[in-house]
């Protein structure tokens, strides 16, 4: 019998290969142009699962992009892990500020990744964090160390809401039962202080338009005299927030849990340097809600930032234009007992009801999700934290994280089990940004940590 570590040792190169050629696949569900690139990684996917040992592989499809199912049952009396992950990747715009190509990666050293990190869009989130658990599972089956039933449920519209695998799960309660649901699509907070989420934001995610005038318009024949989009659109946005980044649409807290002072100060044991976030970032200050730190306003506080703002013209040189219509794209983080939709709600309600004469607007709301948080006493927990031990040689950090992962909510609503995200990514791994990477000591750390999750969690559920 193989040990991880050796088996590990003798395959790395082919590990890496692997995930890089999955990573070539710019499987970009967000946009129509790349669907056969999606298409045909859920394929790659499926081939995978079923090189890693699985009984039985299928793309089940959806009225969007197919969900890669697999499993392998040794005995109905054993518990079952069903592990998710999603193929599909962020669009990588901004393409000018990739130091290189986002679906050409390439492996290079780093400070904070000396053994090197690949540099790829989906690198960390969540193809590489995803295959992870095919090659632990790889591992597990080749060495007859299997010691529970496992099934694997890989989506490919997790960066779009989401949707139709709510649907999925709705309609496939038995061939989704399962004993705990096993996820690694977060991070930890360091190479040497590992960590475990136990809570995530929810999500609420609109676009919003304002319409002025019936045509753009000439800015020195009509420049104030007609409203001018833009204008209006930014003063609104710009409402949003009062003096101390606190949101001020009507309700917005209504439902906000407060963490007691002495949760809150648990939370202040992690170690955090404020400087370094600053360096790493390249600022000079943070910047948020008051009264609350750094490391509170990115996970247990809810949120409202622009994601994207345009109208007009904005090509090369100049073009003096009043446009007649402006966009942004607005997403709301939220926190636990927050609902989505009800948020959704009283955004457009207020949003609509701030605007002046003179303007019509819009607002289109597009995805969300709840919020979640998992209890750090269950025997999901402790099997991760016993794994976290063994390989890492030290305790994990409970830690909420500031991230979404919609479906989540849904799946203990749906099949009635606790989800454990083990995530072995690190905040410096520029997810959803330019030069996304996920350090190769990181990808293989996991793949040695996962086995033990299932030894531990077959061990404490007899």
């Amino acid at each position: 019998m193989q040990s991880i570590q050796s088996y590990i040792n003798d395959n790395k190169d082919r590990f890496l290969n692997e995930l890089i050629d999955l990573l070539k696949m710019p499987s970009i569900s967000a946009d129509s142009a790349y669907k056969g690139d999606v298409l045909k990684t859920a394929d790659a996917v499926k081939l995978s699962l079923e090189k890693a040992g699985c009984d039985h592989v299928e793309i089940c499809e959806t009225a969007g992009y197919p969900i890669v199912y697999a499993e392998k049952i040794i005995d109905k009396n054993l518990p079952t892990v069903l592990v998710y992950g999603h193929y599909d990747v962020q669009p990588p715009d901004p393409l000018d500020l990739w130091k290189s190509p986002p679906f050409e990666p390439v492996i290079q050293k780093t400070e904070l990744h000396p053994e090197g990190a690949i540099f790829a869009r989906g690198a960390c989130d969540d193809k590489g964090q995803m295959y992870m658990h095919v090659k632990a599972m790889e591992y597990m089956t080749a060495n007859n160390e299997l010691p529970c039933n496992v099934k694997f449920m890989i989506e490919g519209e997790e960066e779009v809401g989401s949707v139709n695998l709510s649907t999925f799960v709705k309609n496939n309660h038995e061939k989704l039962k399962n004993d705990v649901i096993l996820i690694s699509d977060t991070g930890m907070i360091a190479p040497d202080v590992p960590s475990i989420t136990t809570g995530l934001r929810g999500l609420s995610y609109v676009e919003v338009e304002v319409t002025g005038p019936n045509r753009d318009l000439h800015s020195g024949l009509y420049g104030g005299a007609v409203a001018n989009p833009i204008n209006v659109l930014t003063k609104m946005i710009a409402s949003l927030h009062d003096e101390n980044n606190h949101i001020t649409i009507p309700g917005f807290y209504d439902k906000v849990e407060n963490l007691s002072d002495e949760e809150r100060a648990e939370m202040a044991k992690a170690p955090f340097s404020l400087e370094a976030y600053k360096k790493s970032l390249d600022i000079d200050a943070v910047y948020g809600e008051a009264g609350y730190s750094t490391n509170e306003r990115n996970s247990i506080r809810p949120t409202l930032d622009v994601n994207g703002i345009w109208g007009g013209y904005t090509g090369e040189g100049a073009k003096t234009v009043i446009a007649s219509k402006a966009y942004a794209k607005i997403s709301m983080r939220l926190v636990p007992h927050q609902e989505w939709e009800e948020i959704t709600d009283l955004f457009k309600t207020h949003f609509e009801s701030i605007a002046p004469d003179g303007v019509k607007v819009k607002v289109t709301p597009h995805h969300g999700g709840q919020g979640y948080v998992t209890p750090i006493d269950s025997l999901g927990y402790k099997a991760a934290s016993k794994a976290y031990e063994q390989t890492f040689g030290k305790t994990p950090i409970p830690q909420r994280s500031g991230g979404s992962i919609p479906i989540v909510s849904l799946f203990e609503e749906e099949l009635k089990s606790k989800t454990i995200l083990m995530g072995f990514g690190l905040d410096s791994d520029a997810i959803h940004s330019p030069n996304e990477h996920f350090g190769v000591w990181n990808y293989l750390k996991g793949i040695e940590t996962i086995p033990h999750f299932y030894k531990y969690f077959t061990e404490l559920s007899k």
